[in-house]
């Protein structure tokens, strides 16, 4: 359901998904496939505070735009982004081994549902 998808499904989103196929699948299963999903590097999760985790098909480096109100997330390819490097002084003796940047706003649809006062 995660690899087959250019969304970025939550966990109840896929269990809703793999239900339609395995209909007697329990919840503990399809979680437990995830997190092997994840530890494997065949999907990743996506953090986001304030929000359901979601999980992403896509494993190569690349950044998101988040919806703060509906959690729905976008995928942004941009190299600029790719090359991003910790000033100086700031690193504390510590290696980078993998980053991606996460941008919070808001939707189309959710500015359209609430317009600012």
């Amino acid at each position: 359901a995660v690899l087959a998808s250019d969304e970025h499904p939550t966990a109840d989103q896929v269990i809703e998904a793999v239900k339609r196929r395995v209909p007697n699948v329990s919840r503990t299963t399809v979680y437990r496939i995830l997190e092997m999903l994840s530890a494997w590097g065949l999907i990743r999760r996506i953090h986001h505070p304030g929000s359901a985790g979601r999980f992403d098909g896509k494993t190569h480096r690349h950044h998101h735009l988040i919806c703060m109100r509906c959690g729905k997330v976008w995928d942004v390819e941009d190299p600029r982004l790719d090359h991003l490097r910790l000033p100086e002084g700031q690193v504390h003796d510590f290696e980078v081994q993998d980053f991606s940047v996460h941008i919070s706003g808001l939707c189309a649809d959710c500015r359209k549902a609430s317009p600012p006062a």
